[in-house]
């Protein structure tokens, strides 16, 4: 027998957490609904690890009034739920706004109860609030309610929104050991070359002996890093703001992703991601049944790369004069 741990909306539409001890997830869905309630969330007690994971460090970082990525997966899974199990869309709002714990998150829940309260469509509601949720979500949203099968679409979307929740955290988790061991290198190459190394040279220069060249050069660097350390810093910080700023430029981000089709190994890492990012893109707005041309569009929007972005732009364009899908794309 294991313990679960869970949110469900009793007969009230109130909000209960509570645990159970049951043999799986099923039985514990089982004995909720024989008590009426409606299962939101289900999961595993587990012993906390030894350590502190790496992903729950970096989500503990960020700032906590952001919606995150993992909110927004949560709060869709908890919507297709709820209306799976027959709730109106008002009621499912009301009941996610207690299961909810972000709190800028539960404000915009509210702010889309309101509007759905006063006669707007869920799309429309969440169009309001774009910068959580994107126009290829919403989109998807009001394709749902055209068809009528909003709860359906709101199931892919979360499977849609997990497996790019996953796969960030799983390129975040193999980058930041890296990135640790970049840092920490060159935080000790500098108190070597600043502290260290300068004590050593007193040595040397007891001796009275020549130094081999390479020593010389070192102790020179070293003399000129303690002389102009915060000199370099403030260049360095300098160059690499405007060279951010020169980066978010159109022209200059066009160049990069280029640049990066380009490269030997990269371009294949690239490509690799951006093709399964369209297929699975695509696949889901096809299967919610969003229009052809219209998938081409917001799927454009999805892809990070802007030159193969604007490959599927030429692909839309192409589908839009009645050649099949296929053609172009074998020609990109």
């Amino acid at each position: 027998m294991a313990v679960y741990s869970y949110k469900a909306a009793d007969p009230q539409g109130k909000m209960v957490r509570g645990r159970l001890e049951a043999t799986d997830e099923d039985a514990v869905v089982a004995g909720l609904h024989a008590k009426g309630c409606i299962p939101i969330r289900i999961q595993l007690d587990e012993k906390p690890a030894a350590g502190v994971s790496l992903n729950r460090l970096v989500s503990g970082l960020q700032w906590s009034g952001a919606v995150t990525g993992r909110d927004l997966m949560r709060f869709t899974r908890d919507l297709a739920t709820l209306f799976g199990a027959g709730l109106p869309i008002d009621r499912a709002l009301h009941i996610l706004i207690d299961a909810t714990e972000n709190q800028r998150f539960r404000s915009i829940i509210q702010s889309m109860l309101e509007d759905v309260q006063g006669g707007s469509y869920l799309s429309d509601a969440m169009a309001k609030h774009s910068r959580v949720f994107s126009q290829f979500y919403t989109n998807m949203v009001r394709a749902g309610e055209v068809g009528g099968v909003l709860d359906s679409v709101l199931g892919r979307l979360g499977d849609f929104l997990e497996e790019n929740q996953d796969l960030r955290d799983y390129i975040r988790s193999a980058m930041i050991y890296p990135i640790f061991l970049v840092v920490v290198g060159g935080l000790s190459v500098i108190i070597l070359l600043t502290f260290v190394i300068p004590k050593v040279a007193v040595i040397f220069a007891d001796l009275g002996q020549a130094l081999p060249l390479s020593t010389r050069l070192l102790l020179g660097f070293s003399t000129f890093l303690r002389a102009y350390g915060a000199v370099i810093l403030l260049v360095v910080a300098g160059l690499g703001f405007f060279a951010l700023r020169y980066l978010r430029t159109p022209l200059m981000r066009y160049r990069v992703d280029r640049l990066k089709l380009r490269l030997p190994v990269w371009c294949h890492i690239v490509q690799a991601i951006e093709t399964a990012r369209f297929t699975r893109t695509l696949g889901t707005l096809i299967q919610s049944g969003v229009p052809i041309l219209k998938a081409l569009m917001l799927v454009r929007e999805v892809i990070g790369n802007r030159v193969m972005a604007e490959a599927v732009e030429s692909i839309q364009d192409r589908v839009k004069e009645g050649e099949p899908m296929a053609r172009p794309m074998a020609d990109g």
